[in-house]
């Protein structure tokens, strides 16, 4: 699809989200929603999980060819809502483990490897080759999956490994459209971060019924227990760790965006970010922060000093409040506290798996043991050297660093605040790599997704660059 038209269907100056256009667009997401809610409210929460899969992938594919900067705002917002989805489903039906429901943002992702299908034979030595070196990685430890472990299993961790590489390469390789892809992020997580907010701060007082049933089934001790007051706050997502580091990239967007939507955004997003208790994803929006800042221009670093003495302004008090102030308090506490049980659990398990994990030149494939949440879950380095061994682990990772490297190179997005941000957010996320598994499902989404949004924004400066160039001679 040329430039040309792209531009003329999306005119992002005049077209508001609250306006629902383009209408052919918005009905077929509407009526994906209209069907999951008549199902929800019929009880028919066993149907819902194959309708809901199905009709997220025939939706995202309309998107992808009629309306591409629309396909980028509905796959986030499929990774954002899919897992509440998928409790009210069980809620109104029966508890499905695995649920097909979280198959839909996985597939809606890999509508985007349609893009890298059609680049394929055009790629030549430059940026988006370690793109490619990764996803050969990936495509290596699915291999080797399929005839070491389970095929489902494997199948599953390949789509979670290999969709959000695609995603980062279709939004590269569309670098022309960066300021269209600019603007709908944006707008997508400064809503998006208002709504798993004030969601999450719901959930923390109230623990909807959805939530203490599907916690209860889990059995998952470290969420917290199934009552109010007393829930590690997950919001719409499946687990802490995954609702804080979506709202890490969201909380700091916040600080690029002019709306006063914002504010109101910030008190809920930071309140409920702290109240998942994710002490990695606090660290993460920390390190993202610390190289936001200096990457500004003077004059868009006081500004942003501002927006942070603004937002501090809005959350401390609330922060304060009798019903939070206890349990992130004790939870920030626990940062300098060397007898923490989980800093030592993780210890315990470093210790134990740094020299098997070391000596697996081969690797075990995706869909191992580790892969899929077992043992190590709390490493990412340990699920990458089991999943793609130790040669594939170093392939990947030296593509990692070779972006940022040029990343870093580049002086020309220093006026763009979102471009700074987006890659403050991709190196944040990855600083959390030895926490969490930050290559695959929503952290690797993150990476990779505004690994693409910095690449394309630098590809874009330099195009502006040369037309300027051109232009004066």
């Amino acid at each position: 699809m040329s430039q040309r038209k792209i531009t003329y269907k999306f005119q992002p100056k005049n077209q508001s989200f609250l306006l629902l256009q383009p209408a052919s667009a918005w009905t077929a997401i509407a009526g994906l929603l209209a069907v999951s809610i008549l199902l929800l409210a019929g009880g028919a929460g066993a149907i819902l999980n194959l309708i809901f899969p199905l009709g997220a992938f025939i939706v995202s594919i309309f998107l992808y060819i009629r309306y591409p900067i629309l396909y980028i705002g509905f796959t986030w917002w499929l990774w954002f809502l899919a897992p509440l989805i998928r409790r009210l489903a069980d809620y109104r039906g029966s508890f499905t483990n695995p649920s097909p429901i979280l198959l839909a943002p996985l597939l809606v992702t890999l509508v985007s490897s349609i893009t890298l299908v059609k680049y394929i034979p055009k790629i030549r030595k430059d940026i988006k080759l370690p793109f490619v070196i990764c996803l050969v990685c990936v495509f290596y430890g699915f291999l080797i999956g399929l005839i070491q472990n389970s095929v489902n299993a494997c199948i599953v961790a390949f789509l979670g490994w290999f969709s959000p590489i695609c995603f980062g390469f279709h939004l590269l390789v569309n670098w022309k459209n960066y300021p269209y892809y600019r603007q709908n992020i944006q707008r997508v997580f400064v809503w998006g971060v208002l709504v798993m907010g004030i969601y999450g701060i719901v959930q923390y007082l109230v623990a909807p019924e959805w939530d203490r049933l599907w916690l209860s089934n889990v059995e998952l001790v470290s969420f917290g227990q199934p009552e109010p007051l007393k829930i590690r706050v997950w919001s719409t997502m499946n687990s802490p760790q995954a609702f804080a580091g979506i709202m890490m990239p969201g909380l700091l967007l916040l600080f690029t965006n002019r709306e006063i939507l914002r504010f109101l955004s910030a008190g809920a997003g930071y309140l409920s970010f702290l109240l998942s208790l994710a002490r990695s994803g606090w660290l993460s929006w920390l390190v993202g922060l610390l190289i936001f800042i200096p990457s500004l221009k003077a004059r868009l670093q006081m500004r942003l000093a501002i927006s942070i003495i603004v937002v501090s302004i809005l959350v401390v008090p609330l922060v304060n409040l009798g019903p939070f102030s206890r349990a992130i308090n004790t939870r920030i506490e626990s940062l300098s506290n060397s007898e923490d049980r989980s800093v030592n659990g993780r210890l315990a398990a470093y210790n134990d798996f740094v020299i098997p994990a070391l000596s697996e030149f081969v690797g075990k494939g995706l869909g191992n043991e580790t892969d899929v949440g077992i043992g190590t879950r709390d490493s990412g380095i340990f699920a990458m050297l089991y999943s793609l061994g130790s040669i594939g682990t170093l392939v990947y990772l030296s593509s990692i660093f070779l972006i940022f490297f040029n990343l870093f190179q580049s002086l020309e997005i220093r006026s763009d605040v979102f471009a700074s941000a987006a890659r403050a957010i991709a190196l944040g996320s990855f600083s959390q790599i030895g926490l969490n598994i930050v290559t695959s499902g929503i952290l690797g989404l993150i990476l990779w997704g505004f690994l693409g949004m910095s690449v394309a924004a630098q590809r874009y400066s330099f195009y502006q660059l040369y037309l300027r160039t051109q232009k004066d001679l």
